[in-house]
Parts: C-alpha cells; sequence; structure tokens
C-alpha cells in the first residue's frame, strides 16, 4: 500500500502514524502532508525516519499512486482539497465532519457497517464523530439481537477531543492552580481544570450543541436506522485522554441481563468489564492508548422495563479516530481479497 496522511503533525495525524506503526498493512510509501509550518518535520515510523513532511498544495500529482489518504486537518481543508486528494484514484478517509451527512459519502465504523466502505462514488469515506463511534460500536452489539429503538446518552468528553491544545491547557491549568496561579483560559469557554463544562462545539436553534446533534444524526445513519431517536448532553470533563458515556437504551423485547452482558462480550470491538464491586468497571485512566471500546455497568434501566443502562469508554483518539480510520482501510483490503 501506498498511504498519505494529510495533517500529520496534528494529535490524530500523530495517533495515525501510531496505529500504523503495529497495524498488519504493509506500507511501500508513506507520504506525510501539512500546513506551511509543519513542512519539513521528520518523524520516526517502524524504525525509520520518515520523508518530511510536504506542504499541502492543489497540485493533484502530490497524490499520485496513493491508494488510502487519512485526512485529518479540520474541515475547511477537507472541503478545499478532496478532490485533489480523490483525483488520482487515492481513496479518501476523511476524519472531519465535512462530509458525514452527504448522501454519497458513506459514514462508517466497520464493526457495524463495513459493506457501507464500497459504495463510496466521490472516493470519499467519513470517519464519524469519536462519541459516536463509540456509542455506536456497544450498541450494535445489542442491535443485532433486539433493535434498539431510543437512546438517552450523556458523555464525559477528555480535552483530548479539542485535540492537543486541549491537553496542553488543561495541564496549564492544573500545574497553575496547584502553584496558587490565576488559569489561563484560551482554548476551552472556561476553565476546565476541576470543572465541568456541559457545552461542546456551538449551539444550535433547538438548543442542543453540534456535537450533541452529530451523534443524533450519525447514528441514524451509521446503524441504518431513521427511526431510532438518540437524545444526546455532551459535557467535557477534566481528563486527559479517553471520553466516557452514560448510555440508557430502549429495545424491541426484554432480554435478561446474562443476554446482553453475553452480547456485549461476544461483540467486535468490546471488552466487557462488568463486576459490581470497586473498580469492576472501565475507566478513561486505564483506557487511554487502548483499541476496544470498553462496556461496563450494565444493568436494567429502573425506569423503562424495556431498557438497558450501560456504561462505555473508550481512546477516542484511537478508537474515535485514527484506529477507525485505519480499520476501515483494511477492512477495504480483507474483503477485496475475499471476493477476488
Amino acid at each position: 500500500m501506498k498511504i498519505a496522511i494529510v495533517g500529520a503533525s496534528g494529535a490524530v495525524g500523530q495517533e495515525f502514524l501510531n496505529v500504523l506503526e503495529t497495524s498488519p498493512m504493509e506500507i511501500e510509501e508513506l507520504r506525510l502532508f501539512g500546513s506551511a509550518r509543519s513542512a519539513g518535520k521528520v518523524y520516526t515510523f517502524r524504525g525509520k525516519p520518515t520523508e518530511a513532511v510536504r506542504e499541502l498544495t492543489h497540485d493533484p500529482a502530490q497524490f499520485e499512486g496513493i491508494d488510502f489518504a487519512f485526512v485529518s486537518a479540520g474541515g475547511d481543508v477537507s472541503k478545499e482539497y478532496a478532490s485533489v486528494i480523490t483525483e488520482r484514484g487515492a481513496l479518501m478517509i476523511d476524519n472531519s465532519s465535512a462530509f458525514r451527512m452527504d448522501s454519497d459519502v458513506p459514514l462508517v465504523v466497520p464493526e457495524v457497517n463495513g459493506e457501507d466502505a464500497f459504495n463510496a462514488p466521490r472516493g470519499i469515506i467519513a470517519n464519524p464523530n469519536c462519541t459516536t463511534i463509540q456509542m455506536v460500536v456497544a450498541l450494535n452489539a445489542l442491535h443485532t439481537h433486539w433493535p434498539v429503538k431510543r437512546v438517552h446518552v450523556a458523555t464525559y468528553q477528555a480535552a483530548s477531543g479539542a485535540g492537543a491544545t486541549g491537553m496542553e491547557e488543561l495541564a496549564t491549568q492544573t500545574a497553575q492552580i496547584v502553584n496558587g496561579e490565576e488559569p489561563t483560559v484560551k482554548k476551552f469557554v472556561t476553565q476546565l481544570a476541576y470543572n465541568l463544562i456541559p457545552h461542546i462545539d456551538m449551539f444550535t436553534d433547538n438548543g442542543y450543541t453540534r456535537e450533541e446533534m452529530k451523534m443524533h444524526n450519525e447514528t441514524k445513519k451509521i446503524m441504518h436506522a431513521p427511526s431510532l431517536e438518540v437524545s444526546a448532553t455532551c459535557v467535557r470533563v477534566p481528563v486527559m485522554r479517553a471520553h466516557s458515556e452514560a448510555i440508557w437504551a430502549e429495545l424491541e423485547g426484554e432480554p435478561t441481563l446474562e443476554e446482553v452482558r453475553k452480547a456485549f462480550e461476544e461483540a467486535p470491538g468490546v471488552v466487557l468489564v462488568d463486576r459490581a464491586e470497586a473498580l469492576g468497571y472501565p475507566m478513561p485512566l486505564e483506557v487511554a492508548g487502548a483499541d476496544p471500546v470498553y462496556v461496563g455497568r450494565v444493568r436494567r434501566d429502573l425506569a423503562n422495563p424495556a431498557g438497558v443502562s450501560f456504561w462505555t469508554v473508550s481512546d477516542q483518539i484511537r478508537k474515535g479516530a485514527a484506529l477507525n480510520a485505519v480499520q476501515i482501510a483494511l477492512y477495504i483490503m480483507a474483503h477485496r481479497k475475499t471476493e477476488s
């Protein structure tokens, strides 16, 4: 494979390198792209220096021969350069929100709807929002047995969801508070250290934020379930890395808790950690850097006999971004081989 990473110097771009480092993908050539500020940087990949980061331009020849282009440089960059990236045949796997709800761009989580990746007429596949990816992997474990009708979710999103600058600001604020200094606020709307912020992305006319509406709209598309309703409250928390979610799902049917736990245990991409005792549940401190979606605190919803409550934790830079994109490419490669 010949691979390109656009936005190579960002938090997700660096995670692409980390994920590809240990992936089974055989990489003949790796081209890295970034802004003028990032151009010239060199990283280490599989024990050798990479080629220097190239400044992204509007010349399609930059992507000549590329099989997969992993793009994480923001929605504006994705929109501006999509035709440049795909013109010479590269398949663009985009991590921004630019194309997610376009009808001719598949929105893919391989464990849920991997086959959709083969219907990409524009040469673009969208990587879903990190909170959505985490949730649908867990929901699909249930949905394949007892269709999910309705979901309520509260997210607990780490500073890393706002990129490297978000993590830096949390670390800086924490140190400043410990030292008796006034915390510096730049990236977030207010102080994050020692605080919770129930506000991620811009507010929309219905009172929900765009982050919350992404979970509502993207879940329907990924799970091919237009009647599935999702109501989300998204909260930024003073955790460095890995998002958590408290989920209440209403199902068709009333499975036993044993059946629900078995469904989670058998689901691809899910690890069940569910013991009714101290530390018998997943936590972001332990999940950071790991690949799966971890599920715990599984119990009956006392307010709804057809409902199940559970807790999920996942590293949103890995499964919520870079890892999911690489898994899309691996899914395509594996199933192309199967078909041939």
